[in-house]
């Protein structure tokens, strides 16, 4: 499978770079993680939006929703190039808030629904669900390729969590949250370097990227302060466009 980067900033766009949004590609099948802000506009460069098979949301914080309206309006008023029938856009998400009823606009998008304790199988992808430490309903996702084998984590927003660890144990890809410098450990919203750093070594993780990062942070801070928790691991920081192989 093959994830890119299509913005990862925290809290708000800057830079030309969009808030959280992922598109992960299997077997021709296209799931975009989460709809932060200038989504879109990013996707275009890399796949017709109408090409979509299912979007997945961690939680409706804005800066991981804030293009999910505009991408409904994509399906709903942009025609398809090569004559084939648009198709209903399924938006997967939790009900723990009263947002979710945004997911289905009728004739264009179907909200469908994920609890924790649920086993998705959505195109090519298993998915496992972790609710995270977040000011509001948040779930981490772990994703295994059913083709491949290969195992992808994404901890959404989160505070540290000690069941992170057997979460991501032996995943090809760990991309964190990595919002805060180390000295702000026990944080009620997000992760240190230093947390995710050491919940990539305890969960022998094969690779780390730090996402959802600061705005106006330092980030090579970031990625030396985690590089230091996680000397066996390989540690890079998100970029936009970046598309790596797992």
């Amino acid at each position: 499978m093959e994830l890119t980067i299509l913005g990862f900033m925290g809290g708000y766009p800057t830079r030309d770079i969009g808030t959280t949004a992922y598109l992960l590609e299997s077997k021709n099948y296209h799931l975009l993680i989460d709809v932060g802000s200038n989504a879109v506009l990013s996707l275009e460069h890399h796949l017709d939006p109408l090409d979509l098979n299912a979007v997945i949301l961690t939680h409706y914080h804005p800066d991981h929703v804030a293009d999910m309206g505009v991408l409904q309006h994509v399906f709903q008023l942009k025609e398809r190039g090569d004559g084939k029938p648009k198709q209903i856009l399924p938006i997967y998400g939790h009900t723990e808030s009263d947002l979710h009823l945004l997911r289905t606009s009728e004739g264009v998008s179907e909200g469908v629904d994920y609890s924790e304790k649920d086993i998705m199988t959505i195109g090519p992808f298993e998915i496992r669900f972790l609710k995270t430490i977040h000011p509001v309903p948040c779930y981490a996702l772990s994703i295994i390729d059913t083709t491949s084998g290969k195992k992808f984590v994404f901890t959404a927003d989160s505070a540290y969590l000690e069941s992170f660890v057997d979460f991501a144990k032996d995943a090809d890809l760990l991309l964190a949250d990595a919002n805060l410098y180390r000295g702000n450990e026990k944080h009620h919203a997000h992760m240190t370097s230093k947390e995710v750093g050491e919940l990539a070594e305890e969960a022998k993780v094969k690779e780390l990227v730090l996402t959802h990062l600061p705005p106006e942070g330092d980030w090579e801070r970031l990625l030396e302060e985690a590089k230091e928790s996680a000397p066996n691991v390989r540690v890079t920081l998100a970029e936009k466009n970046r598309k790596i192989q797992i």
